[in-house]
């Protein structure tokens, strides 16, 4: 009976150290997810101040623009200089889609008209 004696001693101690690695290992494995949530929960924090803060550059920038467009300081001229520039070039190019719209509904109209059935085909032919 040594032998079953010796051997349950051994198999009770494994299982024990068994036993307290999983503990370990699960504690560690907590810990982890503990932190990487927090890390996460941080960097979308971040990620959604950085969004605020950009949002909020461009309507103070729109918000200068309208206020001094016309007398900048020296500093901002040229980009003021810049912003106009482009919303006159896309003045322009939205004029110019209008007229295409316009010129493409016009063909479309006469295209309407110069569609023949086959019976007017028919007639024009046989006249």
């Amino acid at each position: 009976m040594a032998n079953y004696d010796d051997f349950r001693k051994i198999a009770k101690e494994a299982i024990d150290t068994i036993a307290d690695v999983s503990v370990e290992a699960y504690k560690l494995a907590e810990e982890k997810a503990r932190v990487f949530a927090k890390k996460t929960k941080l960097n979308a924090g971040i990620a959604n101040e950085r969004a605020l803060v950009r949002r909020l550059k461009i309507e103070i920038g729109g918000t200068y623009y309208k206020l001094h467009k016309d007398a900048p300081e020296e500093a901002l001229k040229l980009l003021c200089e810049d912003v106009t520039s482009a919303l006159d070039r896309i003045a322009a190019k939205q004029r110019e889609l209008e007229e295409l719209k316009n010129v493409s509904a016009f063909e479309e109209d006469e295209a309407e008209d110069c569609v023949c059935t086959e019976e007017e085909e028919k007639t024009d032919k046989t006249e």
